[in-house]
Order: structure tokens, then sequence, then C-alpha cells
């Protein structure tokens, strides 16, 4: 899988004006957030005054960012990349040989983006010119919206050739960004769909349908306004994700990551598993800040990895709960990663709600992830570590807990109804004022600033490319009809079974993961088994919004699950860099350092009661005096399931177990999952008496 470049950009003419690019992407966003308060909103600029043109501008910087940026990068050839390729050729060709007239000079232009854009994955040593050329091609489908925008409204489905054209060149030009960032399976798995749209009459069985017309296919994708390629998916990236990564970015310009840390090694102090507890408590710290887990994987792996070596941990152990760790920021309040902001958008709900659904799992991920770590550190015999401050932990952690105030700020302003990215604009100014008041904290001159807002807009390039390669997929399947499909085929091989239903679209969804980012996987799941699920919940007796609201929130957090699932799994891989593991080993500690973790989300659907894990669905359907205590059951049961199944897994409780007992324990364990209170209580109190150091003789020792 293809990376991102972390290294600072060079001091180059061409690096420069990369920063430039950047820098102006960030003031871009930010500045339409103060725009209606401007002079300026009285003079009727498309680009900040039309929502179509501000996502069209914003895509805009992502492309010339990501082209710019990925210069230096030579990728190598792969099978991935002749499928790639391969694939392209089916709309490329439907449109060359298209029966509708289309002028030469259209043609030749969509022959030169495939060139610089597709082609360059089979010729690396293309790949650099190609970049630069795609970077100048780039502006032409911005510069042709602005220009015929009202037109192309009255156009979707009759678009002229040169909106076809325009429409095409976009379409390779952000699937050329998405492989130089992401590999080849997004753009394939969004030329698959498009190719279905072409070619629907030659699939067999449910799946056969009415082909569509090449011209109808790039017209919508092009040309309507929320269906197409700057759609609703697309105006996530600028509504809400951009404003995130930028106060990621400045955050860590102004050097606050490293200040967060260290309250968390403040709070923990010395103890055999103060490496873990550190670990956990830091992850939750930079989510609440950046929502990107790739990222705070390889912060926290930094930060931590001499405490692991000074307890002596295992190394894959380690690297294991640091990248389960690091994944914890896609869920964590406020700041989670792009699919909370696809469900507010696709769902139509408050982001705060998404906040409080999200506080549980987040709660019970952290929970998972601190009894392994306890466990683990006791059975192993490890010796205390911890960090020695100058002055008082206390009284270091009283002075930074400031570092917090914007986070409650955005919480406050979310609470009275502000938008999500005025919240966020203002944190990052609390930020910088912050920063700069405070004398320990201060950085040289205003250069941080810049540096924040370039690293921000850089954090955003793989997740903004992917979320608008996202709205093409999405735009595909709604063309094509292939979701009710879908979701018909699931409840027939399901047998109109939900807990078969939910495994099969589980399952589904970490495989899927395993290629594409959560963003897409999520957009996937939705759409094509979100429906039957609904249904289905509906049908075994939970209420209509209820259903909903747990549906997508099973969706969301399986998808955010494929960040630490092997073979591919993009915390796992940040972790071995820094253990200096292997990245597949480390997946697969990952995946078993909190077992449960899996089997959280899976009991959000299966019966109302289990819904009382996410608190709002609960809270909508019932009074409060009888939905509180729902909510309190499932959390006291769902937790003490989570510890029984830690201790199975790092076999010791207080005392080494028996692998029958660890077996027994971890039976236990998933019978505190199910949602039905004498069960959870049966198995509780069957738990309790292995948790007891003297009640049978230890084993012997190998």
């Amino acid at each position: 899988m293809a990376e991102l470049p972390t290294a600072p950009l060079p001091h180059t003419p061409l690096g420069r004006i990369a920063r430039v690019v950047l820098v102006l992407g960030a003031l871009y966003a930010l500045y339409l957030v103060l725009h209606p308060f401007t002079p300026l909103s009285r003079a009727e600029i498309p680009i900040l005054d039309i929502v179509q043109l501000q996502r069209s501008t914003h895509v805009l910087f992502l492309l010339l960012g990501t082209y710019l940026v990925t210069f230096p990068l030579v990728r190598k050839r792969t099978l991935g990349s002749w499928v790639f390729a391969l694939f392209s050729l089916v709309p490329l060709l439907a449109f060359l040989l298209s029966p509708v007239p289309i002028p030469g000079t259209v043609k030749a232009l969509v022959l030169l983006v495939w060139g610089a854009t597709v082609l360059p994955a089979l010729l690396p040593r293309w790949q650099r010119p190609a970049a630069l050329l795609a970077a100048l091609l780039s502006l032409l489908p911005t510069l042709y919206q602005l220009r015929y925008f009202e037109e192309l409204v009255y156009r979707a489905v009759i678009p002229e050739p040169w909106d076809a054209g325009m429409s095409l060149t976009l379409i390779f030009l952000v699937l050329g960004a998405v492989y130089r960032l992401l590999g080849p399976v997004m753009p394939v798995l969004v030329l698959f769909f498009f190719s279905y749209n072409l070619h629907a009459h030659l699939f067999p069985g449910a799946f056969r349908g009415t082909p569509q017309p090449i011209d109808l296919l790039l017209g919508k994708a092009f040309n309507e306004t929320e269906a197409g390629i700057y759609g609703l998916i697309t105006g996530v990236s600028l509504k809400y994700l951009v404003y995130f990564t930028v106060l990621s970015g400045m955050i860590g310009a102004l050097g606050l990551g490293r200040v967060v840390a260290n309250l968390a090694l403040a709070l923990v102090g010395k103890h055999p598993a103060t490496p873990g507890r550190v670990t956990g408590l830091s992850a939750v710290f930079m989510g609440m800040f950046s929502g990107s887990g790739a990222a705070d994987t390889q912060f926290v792996a930094t930060l931590t990895k001499p405490l692991y070596e000074r307890a002596g941990y295992d190394r894959h152990v380690a690297a294991g709960v640091v990248a389960t760790a690091g994944s914890i920021a896609l869920i964590t309040p406020p700041v989670m990663g792009s699919i909370a902001f696809l469900m507010v958008e696709i769902l139509e709900i408050p982001y705060l709600q998404v906040i409080v659904m999200a506080l549980g799992p987040a709660l019970l991920y952290l929970i998972s992830i601190m009894a392994f770590n306890e466990f683990y550190a006791r059975k192993m015999g490890l010796p205390p570590v911890g960090v020695d401050f100058p002055g008082s932990r206390r009284a270091y952690t009283l002075r930074y807990s400031v570092l917090f105030l914007p986070i409650l700020l955005i919480i406050a302003l979310l609470y009275l109804g502000y938008e999500v990215r005025t919240a966020a604009s203002l944190a990052l100014v609390a930020f910088v004022l912050i920063a700069y008041l405070d004398p320990t904290l201060r950085p040289k001159g205003f250069g941080p600033i810049l540096e924040g807002l370039e690293g921000g807009f850089r954090i955003l390039l793989p997740i903004g490319t992917a979320v608008t390669a996202a709205n093409l997929i999405f735009t595909m399947m709604v063309t094509s009809g292939l979701p009710s499909k879908f979701s018909q085929l699931l409840q027939q091989v399901s047998g109109e079974s939900l807990l078969l239903a939910t495994l099969i679209t589980a399952v589904f969804s970490l495989i899927l993961g395993m290629g594409v980012p959560p963003t897409a996987t999520y957009v996937l799941t939705s759409a094509l088994t979100a429906p039957a699920i609904i249904a289905l919940a509906i049908e075994n007796g939970l209420p209509a919004s209820a259903a909903l609201l747990a549906t997508h929130m099973f969706l969301f957090y399986y998808a955010v699950l494929a960040e630490v699932t092997p073979p591919v799994a993009l915390a796992g891989y940040a972790a071995a860099s820094v253990f200096g593991t292997n990245p597949l080993t480390t997946g697969v500690y990952a995946a078993r350092v909190a077992l449960s973790k899996y089997l959280v989300g899976f009991f959000f659907l299966l019966s109302y009661s289990g819904t009382g894990l996410l608190i709002i669905p609960v809270l909508q359907n019932s009074p409060p005096a009888e939905a509180w205590p729902i909510i309190l059951e499932r959390f006291l049961a769902v937790a003490a399931g989570i510890i029984y199944l830690s201790a199975s897994g790092a076999g010791y409780t207080r005392r080494p177990l028996r692998r029958w007992e660890a077996w027994a324990l971890g039976i236990l364990a998933v019978m505190l999952f199910v949602p039905y209170g004498p069960l959870n209580l049966l198995a509780f109190l069957l738990g309790l008496p292995f948790f007891l150091k003297g009640l049978t003789r230890a084993p012997k020792e190998a």
C-alpha cells in the first residue's frame, strides 16, 4: 500500500510551489467560515458563494497538492498497476468509440490526461514528469466548471461533448491522485462500478442490469449537484475534514502534541503496566485532536518505544498494543475520522449525536486495550517503569490541562448549535493563542502557523482524494440500482436472519477494508448492506430510528477495525516501522491484543437493549427512567465481558490460567456480550472464581 511521504518538502522552486498550494488550500477553507461576515460576501464571487464551485475549488487544491507533493515518488509497477490500467480502458474506449460525435480536440485532451494519470502506473520513469503535467491539467475541469456552471446544471442528462470530456478528465485526475497516495485498489473499485454501469447486461443472475450510455454517466458525474463527483460525500471534505486536519497540523507545528503526551505520562506514574497505560491515554488524548489512526499510531509508537524496551515487553506485543491504541483516534470524540461526518450528511443528524454514540464504543475500546495490557504485564512479571518529571506531576498536569479547553470549546459550540467548521476554526484560534501566550510553549516567530496550515492540508490529501473517489463510487452505484439488488441478495443469503446478515456484513466490511480506506468501506457497505440490515432489525423488534442509527454505527465501527485487521493494517504498518517488527505479524498481534473489539460492534444490532451502548437510540425511544437502566446494564455487562476476554487472551487473572480455564473464561466473556440480562448475570458469576488467586494450583512452568 502506497503511503504519503512525510519528509519535509524540498527547498526547491517546485517544493515552494507545493508549500504555497497547501497553505492556500487551508486558507481557502478557513476563509469560507469568515466569508459571510466580510464585504466580499456582497460581491457574489462564484467560488466563494456557490457550494458546487466551492467543492470544485477544494478538489482542485487536493489534486494540485497531491501531484506536487508526490512528485519525488516513483511507484513500482505491480499487478495492481496492470489491473488499474486495464480497467481504465473500459471508460476510455467507451468514450472514444461513443456513437455521439465527439470533436478530435476533446478526444486528444482525454488521451493526454489518461497518459498523465493512468499510464505512469505502467511506466515508472514517466511518473515524475507526468505528475507535473497532471498538476497543470487539474486546472481545466475547475476553470470549465466556473465558466459554464449555470449551463451545466441543465445538461446533466444530455451533456455536451466538452462536458463529457471534462468529466472523464476529472475522473482520471482523481483516480491518478488516489493511486499515487493509496495504491491501486480504490481506483480499480471506482472503475469496476463504472464498468458495471456500462456493461451491466453481461453480469449473471440478480446482478444483470440495463447498460447505461457513457455520455449519461459522465454527465451525471460532472454536472449533477449532489449526486456527481462534487456531491454530498465530496462536500464532507470541505465542510468538515479540512478543518480538523488543519487543527491537527497546527497542534503538531506548535509543538503541543509532545505536551499532550507528557500529560499522559504524568497521569500514569510508575508501574509495570505503565507503557500500555501511557499508550492508551496518549492515543485517546491525541485522538481528540487528530482523527487519524495511522498518524496517531506513529506518534504514540515513537513516544512509548523506550518505555516498552525498559519494561521488557515482547516487541510484537508492544507494537500490537500501540497499533490497536492508535486506531482509537477514528472513534474518539470530538474529532473523529471522516466516516463520522459522512454519517452526519447521509443521515442528516447533528454531529453532536454522532459524538455521543461514539462515546461508548471508544470507552470500551480503551478498556479492552488497558485490560489486556494489565494482565500481560502481571503475567510476565515486568518491572515498574516511568518518566521522572523535573517538578510535581500534579503541578504539570494542572498547568497544561488548559490544552483541553479548545476541545471543550468545540463541544460547547456544537451544543449551542454552531456549525462544525465554525467550532473547529475557533478551536484552532484558541490553540494558537494558548501557544503564544504561554512563555513555556511559545514558538519562535510565526513560521509554525504557516507550517501548521501546510501540514494540516497535507494530512488531508489522502483522506480528501479518497472521499472524492468514494463519491464517484456512490454515484455509480446509485445510477446502476446495484444497492437494492445487493440488499435483496443479502436477505436471501442470510435467510432473513439478522444474526447471519450482521455476521456476513461484518466479514464483508473487514475484507473490503483490507484494500480501501475506512471511508470507502463505509460508503460501500452503507449503500449495499444498510437497507437490508435496517429492514431485518425492524422485523426483529427494533424501532425504526434505533435500527437506522445502530446499523450505521455498526458499519462505522467495522470500517474502522480495518485499520488493525491483517493483512493490510495501516496502524500495524505504522507501529511496525517504529518497533522494527514484521508488519504482517504486527497486524496479527494488533488483532489479538484487544480481541473484544471485534465483538463490541457486533452486538449493537441484535436487540433493542444492545443499542444501549450507543446511548442515543435508547434515549430517543424510551423515557429516561427506562432508558438509563438499559444503558447502564449494557455497559457493565460488556465491560465485564471485555475484562474476562482480555484475561482469557493473556492467559492470566491473578494467576496463570490453564488452557481449559482460558477457553472457559472466553466463552463466559462472549455470553456477557449477548444483550440478555439473565445470561449476563450467570456468566459474570461463573467467571468470578477464575479471579480467585488460590482456587486451583497454578500450572507448572514449562
